[in-house]
């Protein structure tokens, strides 16, 4: 049996059993008691959505307005007179045949992959290695552009790629413990209303079923949200 620490007893404990306002949701993720390095704050929607259907497998970017407090390693695939200009913008290595030759051997120390679209035919070996890691370069998810350059900067400043499981949850950060409470706030806003934009057409009814916000090691604390409900 699993040994459970005294302060996640305490934390359990503590935690609301109602959804709250998402001011006093966020100031109550903060004051859970917890380790001394700076957790991650994450949202998890759950959403009304059938991902077996294509129209409904959500997927996609976005660059939250306070950042959420880290960097990304960023690769770029692109052309030979773009490589500096990539490397400029952030990108750890940036290249076309060579790069590809490179994760071939196993290089895999990288989390974020941009491409420019005539690079997708040269990359597209790589689908085995790089799709079941979440990888491969997308267009649904912002990662395959005409300015590759844009991307690596966006992306090695933190930029968000999210996507629907299987459940219907989609799953981002939205800053550290040590952001104001403020700032918090303002990034999951953001979020949530970038994901009520994309809402599939073929959905009915409740869209948004649950939101809930948590800290690395925290319990989860639901927050009250009020949406549109389509017929």
């Amino acid at each position: 049996m699993a040994h459970v620490s005294k302060r996640t007893k305490a934390n359990e404990k503590s935690a609301p059993t109602k959804a709250l306002p998402v001011d006093e949701a966020i100031s109550t993720v903060k004051k859970f008691k917890g380790p001394r390095f700076d957790q991650t704050v994450e949202v998890c929607m759950h959403l009304n959505l059938d991902t077996k259907q294509a129209d409904q497998a959500l997927r996609g970017s976005v660059a939250l307005p306070k950042g959420i407090g880290q960097s990304k390693r960023v690769v770029a695939f692109c052309s030979e007179d773009k490589v500096k200009t990539c490397l400029d913008a952030g990108a750890i290595k940036a290249g076309g045949e060579d790069l590809v030759a490179e994760i071939e051997k196993g290089w895999m120390d990288f989390d974020v992959a941009v491409a420019s679209p005539d690079m997708m035919r040269v990359i597209s070996k790589l689908g085995r290695v790089l799709g079941p890691k979440g990888l491969m370069p997308s267009p649904k998810a912002g990662t395959v552009t005409t300015d590759v350059p844009t991307a690596v900067q966006e992306y090695a400043a933190g930029k968000l790629e999210y996507r629907a499981d299987s459940g219907g949850n989609v799953h981002a950060v939205i800053g550290k413990m040590s952001f104001p409470e403020a700032d918090l706030k303002e990034n999951y806003e953001y979020f949530v209303q970038a994901i009520e934009k994309i809402r599939p057409n073929a959905v009915k009814g409740e869209y948004i079923k649950k939101i809930t916000i948590s800290g690395t090691m925290t319990p989860g604390v639901r927050v009250f949200h009020e949406a549109a409900v389509v017929s």
